[in-house]
């Protein structure tokens, strides 16, 4: 039986042994509560921190990613408003963006592989407490229109809990360069100057530089690189939700995902671990440049060998949601473990105008007042 398979066996056997109903997983808790009668069912953790478990060998993992392939039972659907990817299972023939609003079209050509993560960082706000985390942020900027709350609260009801899948990274970077030490040295300059009509000779000290070659090797550890695997939100957005709170998650176990929707990954291990090396490059060059040790220091060419490649596959939390305001759609992210809300307002034309206005007031009094002085 493939893992889809499993999942999906998993989930029809959620059912509340009081009246049959299905639950769902309830938000800062360690339960499942039935969606009709309310009874809690105790979820035993399998283990508490992420930290505790040493990441896979990442040769190992691409091998068993080819290995282990199973798209059969997931579907991509293309958002028509705002452009996101949203998986569907079989069953699904159509819904809606969780990030827009607007239709999903299925597109029977594009399916998406299915790896089972190795951790889940469980919801702990519920969606009561990420409305109210959205209000408040509505409410914090000045700019906003004075009905903006009120309006987009009223849309706040099609908020979807989601997790989003996102890789972790561990490398060491060996690294051979060639480059130049400048070490400064000064020497005595003499020059002239006038003072109260009169020719003095002064001295200066000043400064230059002797450069040498420096060539060497450093080696550079890299631990944790949070690597985004998801492409339903925007880069900045996805980066504007960290910090997470990473001691609360938990080897992964399906039935945290009850009641909440989740992506599988959209960029794939190898594709992350190109972007994570991108991100080493600048801790690589300071190591590079403190190796070579002098007052400046130029690096000409460097080989970089990663080694020890390991990875770990981690789902994430977000509530998300849009609103509606004078025709135009605002989207908005809720990172579901600290309340931090990341997203876009409109601003108020007229408080704008009023601004400008009242600038506009005060350089007019200032130059009546100085030019009367």
């Amino acid at each position: 039986m493939d893992q889809l398979s499993e999942i999906a066996q998993l989930n029809s056997t959620l059912k509340c042994d009081g009246c049959g109903a299905s639950v769902h997983f309830k938000p800062g808790t360690e339960n499942l509560q039935c969606d009709y009668c309310g009874k809690e069912i105790h979820l035993d953790k399998i283990q508490d921190e992420l930290s505790d478990q040493p990441p896979i060998d990442f040769d190992d993992y691409l091998a068993y990613t080819q290995s282990n392939r199973s798209t059969a039972d997931v579907k991509m659907a293309s958002c028509s408003g705002c452009g996101s990817t949203t998986a569907l299972d079989a069953l699904s023939v159509s819904d809606k963006c969780p990030f827009c609003g607007s239709p999903l079209v299925l597109d029977p050509k594009k399916e998406i592989q299915f790896v089972k993560p190795h951790y889940v960082l469980p919801f702990a706000l519920s969606r009561d407490e990420a409305i109210n985390f959205y209000t408040l942020w509505l409410k914090s900027s000045w700019w906003t229109p004075n009905d903006l709350a009120k309006t987009a609260s009223q849309n706040s009801a099609g908020l979807t809990g989601m997790y989003l899948p996102y890789w972790l990274y561990d490398t060491v970077a060996e690294t051979d360069y060639t480059g130049e030490r400048g070490d400064y040295y000064y020497t005595t300059e003499t020059y002239t100057e006038t003072v109260d009509g009169e020719e003095r000779v002064r001295t200066r000290q000043v400064r230059h530089t002797a450069w040498s070659p420096a060539w060497g090797h450093v080696t550079t550890n890299f631990e944790g690189i949070l690597i985004p695997a998801s492409k339903s939100l925007p880069d900045k957005t996805l980066d504007a939700l960290e910090p997470w709170l990473f001691e609360k998650s938990v080897m992964f176990d399906e039935r945290y995902l009850a009641g909440f929707r989740s992506e599988t990954y959209a960029i794939d291990p190898k594709s992350g671990f190109d972007i994570a090396a991108q991100r080493t490059l600048s801790q690589i060059e300071s190591d590079i440049c403190n190796d070579i040790g002098g007052d400046e220091q130029r690096i000409n060419n460097n080989n970089i060998d990663y080694t020890e490649k390991k990875i770990k596959q981690i789902l994430l939390p977000v509530w998300a949601s849009s609103y509606r305001y004078k025709d135009k759609v605002y989207q908005f992210t809720v990172n579901a473990t600290t309340g931090e809300v990341i997203g876009k307002r409109p601003k108020s034309i007229a408080k704008i105008v009023l601004l400008v206005l009242f600038i506009l007031i005060v350089i007019a009094l200032g130059v009546i007042y100085f030019g009367n002085r």
